[in-house]
């Protein structure tokens, strides 16, 4: 009588007992998120106005202008703006383009690695190798096999672009722990179902997480790509060297900073889908 008493007495208080409190370190993140880098930008910004101003003689200025300088004669001067949104536009849409491109192939190669032992050893020593390869020398040989156009661009992007989404995605394939593999077998399931229902959705994450490294290489890739080619519709990297040459720093820094924010956009945009991948995860669980 005791005993049951007692075990009586547990399942109500287990049934009553009041679900955690959300974690104080949790709650204060948020903030410290936004606040953080906002104060690392003004500094940022604090330390390049004084190297500007008090560094540097007022004759060489003009190699770094200060940020107000660059706001008012880039960011604020309609003509230049419009000129670098333009471009900026051409370089974003190859970007996005070869990030694509990257990201389709990128997955499938992984996906045949991870499903025979023998096709990763002949397929991922070549996704080594390619993310090896020097790009600045292999651009010109593009050009003249391809083209200057668009098409070029791309390839240059899924280039640069590739090595990311295959290795993040084959990581998160073979990381399946063995009992979930033991569970779809005792199912008897079929390996194109343990691909679609196992593999694929415990990759999600590592293949978001690739993602992200991806699109600021894409970024960079339409930009090398643009620099060196200078035909067809001119892109970011073919201002950034036009304003080299003009020794027009103002516009120069605005392109490089405007560029930046484009690689970045790609990046927050892949972290929030990380970050929702990750709550469905945990939901299931």
């Amino acid at each position: 009588m005791t005993t049951v008493a007692a075990d009586t007495a547990a399942a109500v208080t287990v049934r009553t007992a009041p679900k955690p409190a959300e974690a104080p370190g949790r709650r204060r993140g948020a903030p410290v998120r936004i606040i953080a880098p906002v104060v690392v930008f003004v500094l940022v910004m604090a330390g390049w106005y004084f190297a500007s101003h008090y560094l540097i003689a007022a004759e060489s200025r003009f190699l770094l202008p200060g940020p107000d300088e660059v706001i008012t004669e880039g960011l604020l001067d309609s003509a230049v703006r419009a000129e670098i949104l333009s471009a900026l536009g051409s370089t974003v849409l190859v970007a996005l383009s070869g990030l694509v491109v990257a990201m389709v192939l990128g997955v499938g190669f992984a996906v045949v690695m991870s499903q025979a032992r023998w096709a990763e050893y002949s397929l991922y020593p070549y996704a080594v190798i390619l993310q090896t390869i020097p790009i600045l020398a292999v651009v010109p040989l593009f050009g003249f096999w391809f083209g200057y156009e668009f098409g070029s661009r791309v390839i240059v992007c899924v280039m640069v672009s590739l090595f990311p989404v295959v290795t993040n995605t084959l990581f998160g394939l073979k990381s399946v722990a063995p009992a979930e593999h033991d569970l779809f077998t005792l199912h008897g399931a079929t390996r194109r179902q343990r691909l679609l229902k196992l593999q694929l959705p415990a990759a999600l994450p590592a293949m978001i997480s690739g993602f992200k490294i991806s699109g600021g290489m894409a970024v960079i890739g339409s930009i090398v790509a643009d620099f060196f080619f200078r035909q067809g519709e001119p892109g970011i990297g073919r201002m950034i060297d036009v304003y080299r040459q003009r020794l027009a720093t103002e516009e120069l820094l605005t392109a490089l900073l405007l560029s930046s924010l484009a690689g970045l956009i790609l990046f927050w945009v892949f972290d929030f889908l990380a970050g929702r991948v990750e709550r469905a995860h945990g939901r299931r669980r």
